[in-house]
């Protein structure tokens, strides 16, 4: 025996610090302010440990020191907590008309929000309009030029992760089979304004189901579906806790299980559809109404609202429709909880009930339906769950290790 390390024992070592460093970290993240004996104590970690990793996250520029929490006594001792100007995230909400878009700190807190109407147009242009609305962004809130900086693009349609390739996006033009991660990085990587970190790209609806698990109904549900309803009709899934994209990405595309298809579905509950459902019960329908051909969605609720005979026909209608669409997901992934989203499925006060009892004639076990709290702000919400979670992780392996 010489006594020197073992190459085992060598590489064991910065390992464990590095374990150590991200343990405090994630344990100040969790309960801060906090102070260097509390640590020790939650995690079981000596004193001495602990003060180690303490100094290495300080130097990191991770975490601070900061004023102690409550009213009590504290001895002397120092309290800490994270540093949340050290990555930001940028999300990205692609639609049809609208750009919607937030810039949050590593803490998931907003620091901006901002969106445009940019009427229709292809793919290309959005994505010159997103790279603009990044900078802007960027520079409202003051980003510092080293803080790590994570893209989280939300975008209809399936998406590939391998490529970042999005298909059977028909709502907008050029967008299905579009490279739309590879654009996004191309337009944004300017000298001192580029990201530092990756450019992701996710499907809308997904994100929104995180939006749900992070800040909405789901924040204690393990398994549940997000059933957005809007100017198409798309489902995200968390099972067992953990979002469902499926092999392809294309967990959720219910269009494609129901009889028509995608294109001719009778049973679709998207905007495009009740309006060209209006369009025929007010010509062959014979019921009185003020709905006059073309009847917005936004029109066909709010008529109902009023007492409009056959508004109230046509929302009955939707509320079956959007029931058919959720008897799936509910009969075979058995949630416990189905959440509304969407322009349309946030009208709660005329869907709640109806598609409760609708979905009650279909499964034997239905899910508690809720509409969703956060309305418009469900996928820019995912977006910041799923970008600050992957800036941390990335902040943590360049500081730390």
């Amino acid at each position: 025996m010489t006594g020197e390390p073992s190459h085992s024992q060598a590489a064991t070592a910065p390992m464990l610090k590095a374990l150590n460093e991200r343990t405090v970290f994630e344990t100040i993240r969790s309960g801060h302010p906090i102070s260097r004996a509390e640590i020790s104590r939650r995690v079981g970690i000596s004193k001495p440990t602990v003060s180690a990793a303490l100094a290495a996250l300080l130097d990191s520029g991770l975490v601070r020191e900061t004023a102690p929490g409550g009213e009590g006594p504290t001895y002397g001792a120092l309290f800490f907590e994270p540093v949340p100007e050290a990555g930001f995230v940028v999300g990205l909400d692609i639609g049809g008309r609208y750009l919607r878009g937030v810039i949050a700190a590593l803490d998931g807190e907003e620091r901006g929000r901002e969106q445009a109407d940019i009427g229709p147009c292809e793919i290309t242009e959005i994505v010159a309009h997103a790279a603009r609305m990044r900078l802007r962004l960027l520079r409202a809130a003051s980003v510092p030029g080293d803080a790590e900086q994570v893209v989280v693009a939300a975008a209809p349609g399936v998406v590939e992760q391998s490529t970042g390739r999005v298909y059977q996006g028909s709502t907008i033009p050029g967008l299905d089979g579009f490279p739309l991660a590879a654009a996004l990085a191309g337009a944004i990587a300017s000298p001192g304004h580029g990201p530092s970190g990756p450019v992701l790209v996710e499907n809308d609806i997904h994100l929104a189901a995180l939006g749900e698990q992070w800040r909405g109904v789901g924040a204690r549900v393990d398994d549940f579906a997000v059933l957005s309803v809007g100017t198409g009709t798309g489902a995200g899934l968390v099972l067992g806790g953990r979002l469902h994209r499926g092999r392809n990405g294309a967990a959720g595309e219910i269009d494609f299980a129901l009889e028509g298809g995608a294109d001719a579905n009778p049973y679709d509950p998207c905007g495009p559809a009740l309006e060209r459902l209006a369009a025929d019960w007010i010509e062959f329908r014979g019921e009185p109404t003020v709905l006059r051909v073309p009847a917005s969605p936004e029109q066909i609720f709010e008529a109902a609202r009023r007492g409009d005979r056959l508004a109230g026909l046509l929302v009955a209608e939707e509320a079956r429709r959007i029931a058919v669409y959720l008897a799936p997901v509910c009969a075979v992934a058995d949630v416990e909880l189905a959440v509304l989203a969407g322009g349309i499925g946030l009208n709660a006060d005329l869907l709640l009930e109806p598609v409760r009892a609708e979905l009650a004639k279909r499964v034997p076990y239905p899910p508690r339906v809720e509409v969703s709290p956060l309305g418009e702000a469900g996928v820019l919400t995912g977006a910041i769950a799923h970008g600050t979670a992957v800036a941390l992780d990335r902040v943590l392996a360049v500081r730390i290790g």
